[in-house]
């Protein structure tokens, strides 16, 4: 073993004259370890909310989505089809898309209605996963049955076995001018995926009984499609625009949310940012520790200059000491943050349960419990961040060290 590595650990284990130069240590070290395990839990539990957040998403919202000129496609079967000749893609789904008025009693409200058929539905969304009441397999043609999200319900005051008369916007032409068309469909099935954004205006009917509504005949919206790898979609979306008629417009789940992805991205960023000046703090605390321990070490390291010690072997030495407060912790920081990281839905609960409150109500938050997903990549940048910024802190009063004179040193020892 190199003297100055050997040298350096004995200064670390060795019980100092000042004590107060060991407390500021054991402070710095602590600081390290508590910055980069908030560091580690925060991360990580911002993953698991853009993770929870995204599978919502996509519950309702393909990987792809194909669609025709002016909301119809009139040969989807043959574009379905094709779509199912690339490899990643494992299903897919016609959709009709339109806009309606729900009333029923004295509610009325705007709503997006989508018709579809439920077996292949299942294979390109979860929708069926999250039904609160009845099933999409009720949703059977001629029958004129819909399937509500759970806000739009509640907003209407309808429940499963109620009738709601739909309104849709293309009229009918009559000698006594332009009528609305106007259908009565039965309520079969409420769901509730989380997100208010579907659950307050998405309705489900069958895709024979919406192509009848809005006079489309045998054509559809488009194509839903469900990839292997949802983040292989845009390179999919690209490829089937290249393939497929020009008129056919293919888009991916990345580009109809990307405003709400992209702000969840930066905010991830901006909360590391932040946090890791907790960890910069915690780590040039190691630089006040250090210059008082030159200060403290003077004669000793006078002694070694006199026995032939180079400055740089003088500077190496006060370079492990430094190193060691940022290696014990964050080794001590990553551990904690990561066992907490894995035992958020444990840890959590117990802390609520001492203080006697919820941190998210679920009367307010449609997410309302902590999820987590730790990142070993993540845990990777923190800890070599942490470890930078400590070495980066044994520097300058390394260099101090390395510029001692002996002979003023010693003048009186």
């Amino acid at each position: 073993m190199r003297y100055e590595l050997l040298v350096g650990l004995r200064y670390t284990r060795a019980k100092r004259r000042n004590h107060f130069i060991s407390f500021i240590s054991l402070i710095s070290m602590a600081g390290i370890a508590l910055g980069v395990m908030a560091l580690i839990v925060v991360l990580s539990v911002m993953n698991g909310f853009q993770q929870e957040l995204r599978t919502r998403i996509l519950a309702v919202v393909s990987h792809v989505e194909l669609t025709g000129p002016g909301n119809r496609l009139a040969d989807w079967r043959r574009v379905a089809a094709a779509a199912r000749e690339d490899p990643h893609v494992v299903a897919a789904a016609p959709y009709v898309n339109g806009q309606g008025m729900l009333t029923f009693g004295r509610g009325v409200r705007g709503a997006l209605v989508r018709g579809i058929l439920p077996q292949a539905e299942e294979r390109v969304a979860d929708i069926g996963r999250h039904m609160r009441s009845g099933r999409l397999e009720a949703l059977v043609p001629g029958e004129f049955n819909i399937v509500l999200g759970g806000e739009l319900a509640r907003a209407l005051g309808a429940f499963t076995g109620d009738k709601v008369a739909l309104i849709a916007p293309q009229g009918q032409v009559t000698p006594a001018g332009l009528i609305p068309r106007l259908k009565q469909f039965t309520v079969v099935g409420i769901f509730e995926i989380g997100m208010y954004e579907y659950d307050s205006s998405l309705a489900l009917v069958h895709l024979e009984d919406a192509q009848k509504l809005y006079q489309l005949g045998g054509a559809a919206s488009g194509v839903r499609l469900k990839l292997d790898d949802l983040f292989a979609a845009r390179a999919v979306a690209r490829d089937l625009s290249a393939r497929l008629a020009p008129a056919v417009y293919a888009s991916d789940w990345t580009r109809s949310h990307a405003n709400f992805f992209r702000a969840v991205e930066i905010e991830k960023r901006v909360m590391f940012i932040i946090l890791t000046l907790i960890v910069a703090v915690a780590a040039f605390n190691i630089v006040s520790t250090l210059v008082m321990l030159v200060t403290d070490k003077q004669a000793d390291i006078a002694i070694l200059r006199t026995l032939g010690a180079a400055p740089a072997s003088v500077m190496q030495i006060f370079v492990v000491q430094g190193a060691m407060i940022g290696v014990i912790g964050t080794l001590l920081g990553v551990v904690g943050g990561v066992l907490i990281g894995l035992n958020v839905d444990t840890v959590v609960p117990a802390i609520e349960h001492v203080l006697g409150f919820k941190f998210l109500a679920k009367d307010v938050y449609y997410i309302s419990e902590l999820p987590s997903d730790v990142q070993p990549r993540d845990v990777a940048t923190i800890g070599l961040v942490s470890l930078v910024m400590s070495f980066v802190a044994t520097l300058y009063p390394s260099w101090r060290a390395s510029r001692v004179n002996p002979a003023e040193a010693l003048r009186y020892e």
